[in-house]
C-alpha cells in the first residue's frame, strides 16, 4: 500500500475520532477490547417461534397494551429495533406509546410516542441519524436506539396501540447483556415526551420587534419545559418538534436550565439555534452525530415543521437534587408554537413517576399553514386598510 494512501486511511480515522467526540486514547474503541466476566448476551425480539418466516407480532388491537421485553434479574439493554406496518401516514407513530419500566417499579421511566422517541415528529417518516438514536431506511421506518439501560431488577417494555387502528405488524430486536449484579453506580435511563401549543403574548407575536418594543424575560415563567426532575442525574439531550404557524423566525426563544431548585438559571442560552449548536436562523438539513436538523420546513418563511435534536454525549448537565430545562418560544415567549419534545436523562435510584403525559388529543398535529391562508389573511389586511387599489403588502 502507498504511503500516500496510508496517510489518507489514518487522516479519515482521525477526523471520524473527532466527529464522535473520541479522545486521544480512543476510549471507545478501547473498551471493546476489555473481556468481561459473568456477562452473556441476550436478545428478546420478534421472531418467528415455529421456524417460519412470519417474524412479527401481528394484529395489535386499538387500545390494547403489550409486553415486548419482561426479564428478571440485572442487566443492561445496549440496542433496540423496531418496525412497524402499515407506514405513516395510514398507521401514525405519535399514536403509538412506548413506555419502559425499571426494577420493578409500577410506573414507567420511560413514556413517550414511538416516533417521537427514536426521532420521528408528528405523523411523518423520514431518515434521522444521531449517535444514540436513528430513523433508518426506508423512509425512516426502521428505528433504533443505542442508549444504555441499565437494570438491577427486571426490565418491562410496554406499547399501547392509541391509533385508531389495527398495528399490521410489528417487528422489534431488543439486545441486552445479562450480569449477576449492576455496579453500584449505573443511574436508570428516562425519557419523557411533552407537548403544548403555546401562547403568545397579549401584545401580539412580536419577534425581532416587528410590532414595537420586546419585553424581557428573566424568570422563565411561561417557557416551554423540555425536562422536569426531581432527584440527581445528568440530563443527556432532546429530540424538539417544531411547528410554526407564522413565517416569523422561531428560534428567538433562549434555553433556560433551572438546577437544584434555583430561582435564576444557571445556564441561560443565546437562542434557540445556538442551543442545537447552530447560527443566524438556518433552515438547512444537518446531521452531526451529537446534533443538527432531521427535518426542516420547505414552505415559506419558517412556516412549517422543524425537528432539531441535540445529545449531550461530552457535556451531560448534572443535577443534585432536580433539573427544570425549559426554552423561550419566541423572544421573551412571544409566539404561538406547537411545540414537541422527547427529553433523555439517567438518573440514580430510586426514580419517581414522571410528570402527566400529554393525552392524545393534546398530541394530535396541526395542520399545515400555506398559499390559501396567506392569501386570506392579506384579504383580511387589505380590508382593515380600506381595500384601496394602491396597497401593496408594506405599508
Amino acid at each position: 500500500m502507498k504511503l500516500s494512501t496510508i496517510r489518507l486511511i489514518l487522516a479519515a480515522i482521525i477526523l471520524m475520532q473527532a466527529a464522535w467526540g473520541w479522545g486521544q486514547n480512543s476510549t471507545e474503541l478501547m473498551e471493546l477490547a476489555r473481556i468481561k466476566n459473568n456477562v452473556h448476551s441476550k436478545r428478546v425480539s420478534s421472531y418467528d417461534k415455529t421456524g417460519g418466516n412470519g417474524d412479527c407480532l401481528g394484529g395489535i388491537k386499538d387500545g390494547e397494551k403489550i409486553n415486548i421485553m419482561d426479564v428478571k434479574g440485572a442487566g443492561i439493554i445496549t440496542h433496540i429495533w423496531i418496525t412497524i406496518a402499515p407506514p405513516p401516514p395510514t398507521l401514525s407513530r405519535n399514536d403509538i406509546i412506548l413506555r419502559i419500566y425499571w426494577d420493578g417499579n409500577p410506573f414507567p421511566s420511560v413514556e413517550s410516542p414511538i416516533g417521537p422517541f427514536f426521532g420521528q415528529g408528528w405523523d411523518e417518516a423520514y431518515d434521522f441519524v444521531s449517535a444514540p438514536l436513528a430513523a433508518a431506511p426506508v423512509q425512516g421506518r426502521a428505528m433504533v436506539s443505542y442508549f444504555a439501560m441499565p437494570f438491577s431488577n427486571g426490565a418491562r417494555i410496554e406499547i399501547e396501540n392509541q391509533s385508531g387502528r389495527n398495528i399490521d405488524a410489528f417487528y422489534f430486536n431488543i439486545d441486552y447483556e445479562e450480569m449477576d449484579k449492576l455496579p453500584p453506580d449505573m443511574g436508570r435511563f428516562c425519557a419523557w415526551y411533552n407537548h403544548k401549543l403555546t401562547d403568545a403574548n397579549p401584545e401580539g407575536e412580536n419577534e425581532w420587534g416587528t410590532l414595537g418594543p420586546q419585553g424581557k424575560n428573566l424568570d422563565g415563567k411561561n417557557n416551554y419545559v423540555i425536562a422536569d426532575v426531581t432527584g440527581k442525574g445528568h440530563y443527556i439531550g432532546v429530540n424538539y418538534y417544531v411547528h410554526s404557524p407564522g413565517p416569523m423566525w422561531y428560534g428567538e426563544g433562549d434555553e433556560m436550565v433551572f438546577i437544584d431548585g434555583e430561582k435564576t438559571p444557571s445556564i441561560n442560552g443565546t437562542g434557540t439555534e445556538d442551543y442545537f449548536n447552530m447560527s443566524w436562523c438556518p433552515n438547512t438539513e444537518y446531521s452531526h452525530p451529537f446534533f443538527g436538523f432531521g427535518r426542516v420546513n420547505k414552505d415559506i418563511g419558517w412556516i412549517g415543521r422543524t425537528h432539531l435534536y441535540r445529545f449531550h454525549i461530552a457535556d451531560p448537565i448534572y443535577f443534585d437534587k432536580s433539573l427544570k430545562f425549559t426554552i423561550e418560544h419566541g423572544h421573551n415567549n412571544c409566539l404561538t408554537l406547537d411545540l414537541a419534545s422527547v427529553a433523555y436523562w439517567y438518573q440514580q435510584t430510586p426514580l419517581s413517576p414522571l410528570p402527566p403525559a400529554p393525552t392524545k388529543a393534546d398530541r394530535q398535529p396541526k395542520p399545515f399553514i400555506g398559499p390559501v391562508e396567506i392569501h386570506k389573511w392579506r384579504d383580511a389586511w387589505r380590508k382593515s386598510k380600506g381595500n384601496g387599489p394602491e396597497l401593496w403588502g408594506n405599508e
